[in-house]
Parts: structure tokens; C-alpha cells; sequence
């Protein structure tokens, strides 16, 4: 490929079309093209769980990065089930529903405050999260547990405590996904999800915890890919110029950075294609560019051009350029302001997780115990982030099991006088999971059926364990409740 920042037309201009962009890459080390990248002013990078081994390795290739530039380093860390430096290993913390069912702010801010200190010894600047959104549709294949909760003021008040936990550290929050993807059921992975409601209902609902992240100077806010039909027409957020400049800019009063959700979405790629997605999110509002984590270097090479050639025919002004290169800069001295060194970590993960683990029935004591993990396919945005009991309770024969290869009269005969525990993940949104439990607990009614979602389908087992989200702190908060 060219290089990111050679001599195709004003190097100046290129210069800033480069500092939009938040690139991604594989592997445990920058490759030279993102270095170079780097020293011709790329905006940044965002890191995904395939560039992530340890905490020293995660260091290390943040210090490679800061020596070509100054870049902004990203990656999402919400704590539960989306987990970028606990990828291979599952997360410390309970993610935000569990954290929204115990309801306690300052317990949010001390786990994000634990976020924010990992992020920073490892040299990150960005953490994409808090989740703001408001899950109001039960089915919703996106957010779920990454939600505070269904009411406003509720997930309003955390979303202002982790922003807090976060930037006391130094650690920028990024407030997603504007104007709020709770009240969908679509994946904007996949497609673009509609979100039919009005604007008042918007001011009423979504909106609400945005205005207080707002109120409460969080650094950056994430665009949503989504269509809200009385705001945006046919466009998703991230390419509306009413929703993020009209409303989000001057109607609430944000002056802070705007960062797109990746564009390597189908709900962008698959309408106006990488390259039109920069530009017209750049042209209505937004300040630096997520990529995902798809792009090569040559579809990056690909999108500066394009920008650069939107510049020079009209349809994307210099000054919008210049503008986000202006906001990004305040964000970069905000990183650079002196702060405390990071503690470490304090083992508040598994005391919030303790907290939110809730259990209806009795447990009895486990005798030669059987657990069945009915495996649940893993979401585009959390990955394949492992889960389930099994590294809690040693002693016990652990089976994960596909659907398709359920056998409930195996299953029983093998559980036959020992104690039967269920461990399901969003069981309400699989009919075949909930039909399967149920044929088991027709037979033994005694099990314990263990929901690592949302606790929406609650079945009639002698024990029902709700932990709110599958992070490792979760399972083993359940598992201390079966061990008594």
C-alpha cells in the first residue's frame, strides 16, 4: 500500500483526515504500517481481545505505540461480559446489570475506578464504556446484561458513578450508544436496528442518562448504529447530522469528542460502504473514527483517500476536519494532566459480584454434583469470551452441551442420585434452551438451575440462582452459594 500519509494531493489535509481514525490490528505487536501511521498522525487505535495476552504484554505494546506518536489507545472494558484484558480468561468485575441490581453508586464507581487503574497501568487512555443504554426490550441480542437496567433514572445515576470511577484515573469514557440501543431487538452488527420513538419519548427515556453523562463532563461519547425514524429517517445515528450535531451538540450541549461505533458493522458497510460511512460520519458530527476491527491497512489507505477526495468536491468541509482535530487535542492534554498512580486492584469485582447474586429456593448440600452448562452461542460484540462454573467447582463432572446434541434421557440417567445443577446464559431469548431445562426439571424438580443473563425466565427448579452476567466474579459468586 501507499503510505498512509503520502503526497495525494494537500499532505496537510491527509494529515488531518488521519487523525480521525482509531485503526485496529492483529497481533501482540504494532505492525510497522500502524507505527508509521502514527508519526503521520493517525488519531489512535483500538484494541480487541486478539491483541491481548497479559497485562505486560498489553504495557509493553502500549509503550511501542506512545514511542511512534501520541496516540489515543482504546478498547472495550465494561467490565461483565464484554471484556478486552480478561478476554481469554473471562472479566474480575460483574458487568453493569449486576451492578444496576444492586443499586448501590458508590459500589459503581469503585468498580470502575478498579477498571479505570487496570487501564491505566497498561498504558490505555479510552475505555469504551459505560453502556448508557436503557435495556427496555427483553430480547434485545446486543445490550442485555451490558445494561444498567430498564428504568432511566437508574441507569442515569451509574452511568455518571462510572464515568466518575473512570476519569478520576485518567482513563477517558466513552458513553454508548447514542441516542440509546436498548429498545431494539436487531443487532447493528448485522443490520440497522429501528428504535421507534418520537423525540419526546427520547427526551423522556434514552436520552436521559446521555444528559447526565453530559452534566458530569464525560471525555467522548460512542454513536449507535441504529434508525430512529422521528430523528434520523432511513439513516443509523452514527451518519445523522440532526442526531449528532443538531441534538447531541446543540440541543444538549456536548463539546466533547464524538466517536463512531465501528463502521466495519454490516449496518453501515452493508448500506453505504466503509468508505461512505467515514465520510458521512464525519460530516455529521463525529470526531474520531472506530474502524472495527475488519479493515487492512489498504481499506485504511482506502478511507483516508476517500475523506480527502469528500474535502476537495464539497462534500465534507475542511473546517469539520479541523474541528475534530481541535477536540481530540483537548482530550489528548486532558491524558497528559498529572494524576495519582493506579492501586492495585482491590478485589471489588467479586464483593459487587457477592452483592448481586440473588437465590430463590433453598440450596442443599452437594452430593457428587452434575452440572450441565447448556452452551449458548457468543454475540459479535462480547466474542468468545469463556463462561460457565466450572472453574469453581473442582469436584464436580462439568458437561457443556450443544442443543443439537441434547440427549435429556442421558443427561438424567448420568445425574441419577447425585445433584443436578443447570447453568444457563439468556435463557428467555432460546426456546430450545427453556425447552430442554424444562424436560429436565419435569424429572428432577430438585436441580438448581443456574441463569448467568438476565433472570427474565425464571423456571420451577428447587433452587433458582440469579447472577446477572457471566463474568468470571459472577460464577464464582454463584459457586459460593452452591458450596454454601
Amino acid at each position: 500500500m501507499s503510505d498512509l500519509c503520502a503526497s495525494t494531493g494537500d499532505r496537510g489535509l491527509r494529515r488531518l483526515a488521519a487523525g480521525t481514525l482509531l485503526v485496529s490490528f492483529q497481533g501482540a505487536q504494532a505492525p510497522d504500517w500502524v507505527l508509521r501511521g502514527l508519526e503521520d498522525g493517525l488519531g489512535g487505535v483500538t484494541l480487541f481481545g486478539f491483541n491481548v495476552s497479559d497485562p505486560e504484554q498489553v504495557a509493553a505494546l502500549t509503550s511501542q505505540l506512545n514511542g511512534s506518536g501520541n496516540p489515543v489507545i482504546s478498547l472495550d472494558e465494561e467490565g461483565g461480559d464484554v471484556t478486552r484484558l480478561a478476554y481469554h480468561t473471562g472479566s474480575p468485575y460483574p458487568g453493569n446489570a449486576a451492578l444496576g441490581a444492586v443499586d448501590d453508586v458508590e459500589l459503581t464507581e469503585r468498580v470502575y475506578h478498579s477498571i479505570g487503574a487496570d487501564l491505566a497501568r497498561c498504558g490505555l487512555n479510552l475505555d469504551m464504556g459505560p453502556v448508557a443504554d436503557i435495556n427496555t426490550a427483553e430480547d434485545n441480542p446486543v445490550i442485555g446484561t451490558r445494561s444498567f437496567g430498564s428504568s432511566p433514572d437508574l441507569v442515569a445515576r451509574h452511568t455518571v458513578a462510572a464515568v466518575r470511577g473512570l476519569q478520576s484515573l485518567g482513563i477517558a469514557a466513552c458513553v454508548k450508544h447514542f441516542p440509546g440501543h436498548g429498545a431494539t431487538t436487531q443487532d447493528s452488527h448485522l443490520e440497522i436496528p429501528l428504535v421507534a420513538a418520537s423525540r419526546e419519548l427520547l427526551r423522556e427515556r434514552e436520552l436521559i442518562p446521555f444528559q447526565a453523562a453530559v452534566a458530569a463532563g464525560t471525555k467522548s461519547i460512542m454513536t449507535a448504529h441504529v434508525s430512529v425514524p422521528d430523528l434520523t429517517g432511513d439513516l443509523p445515528a452514527t451518519l445523522s447530522a440532526e442526531a449528532l450535531t443538531t441534538l447531541l451538540r446543540r440541543e444538549m450541549g456536548y463539546d466533547g469528542v464524538v466517536i463512531s461505533d465501528a463502521l466495519d458493522m454490516h449496518a453501515i458497510t452493508e448500506g453505504v460502504g466503509l468508505v461512505g460511512g467515514a465520510v458521512l460520519s464525519l460530516a455529521a458530527g463525529s470526531d474520531l473514527l472506530c474502524l472495527g476491527p475488519l479493515p487492512t491497512a489498504e481499506d485504511i489507505d482506502r478511507v483516508l483517500t476517500g475523506i480527502v477526495e469528500a474535502v476537495a468536491d464539497g462534500r465534507l468541509a475542511a473546517s469539520r476536519l479541523e474541528e475534530a482535530a481541535e477536540r481530540v487535542d483537548r482530550l489528548r492534554k486532558w491524558f497528559a494532566m498529572p494524576r495519582q498512580n493506579p492501586a492495585e486492584s482491590n478485589g471489588i469485582g467479586l464483593d459487587a459480584a457477592r452483592r448481586a447474586v440473588t437465590l430463590s429456593g433453598s440450596v442443599t448440600p452437594l452430593t457428587d454434583p452434575f452440572v450441565i452448562e447448556v452452551d449458548t452461542p457468543p454475540t459479535i460484540a462480547v466474542g468468545d469470551v469463556p463462561w460457565g462454573i466450572a472453574p469453581w467447582l473442582p469436584d464436580a463432572e462439568i458437561v457443556r452441551i450443544k442443543l443439537d446434541d441434547a440427549d435429556v434421557r442421558a443427561l438424567l440417567g448420568r445425574a441419577d442420585g447425585r445433584s443436578l445443577i443447570i447453568v444457563v446464559k439468556d435463557a428467555h431469548r432460546y426456546p430450545r434452551t427453556r425447552t430442554l431445562v424444562s424436560a429436565l426439571l419435569a424429572v428432577r424438580p430438585d436441580a438448581t438451575v443456574v441463569e448467568m443473563g438476565l433472570p427474565i425466565w425464571r423456571p420451577g427448579a428447587a433452587a433458582y440462582i440469579a447472577t446477572y452476567g457471566a463474568a468470571r466474579a459472577n460464577a464464582q459468586a454463584a459457586a459460593e452459594l452452591l458450596t454454601g
